[in-house]
């Protein structure tokens, strides 16, 4: 579970930077679905880094909401997974 969660990690920090890279070239972009979607799958510190190391997404707050969405769903799995 662990290797897959870091795998998960890295592939979501690398594909925050490579939408930023597109971004700043203005070229077609990876949609907020597949970001976000990354990120439910147990991706969110690798999407938290790349936010931050990039600087991006970080100041649409729209995506910031969905973002947070997500860690809470993510939060009430881990939750109950370990519960049971």
């Amino acid at each position: 579970m662990i290797y897959v969660l870091s795998v998960t990690n890295l592939l979501s920090f690398i594909i925050f930077g490579i939408d930023k890279k597109l971004a700043v070239q203005h070229k077609r972009r990876i949609s907020e679905n597949t970001l976000l979607g990354l990120s439910l799958v147990g991706g969110i510190l690798g999407a938290a880094a790349g936010m931050i190391v990039f600087n991006h997404k970080v100041s649409k707050k729209s995506f910031l909401v969905k973002f947070i969405l997500v860690v809470l769903i993510d939060l009430v799995v881990l939750y109950r997974l370990i519960r049971h």
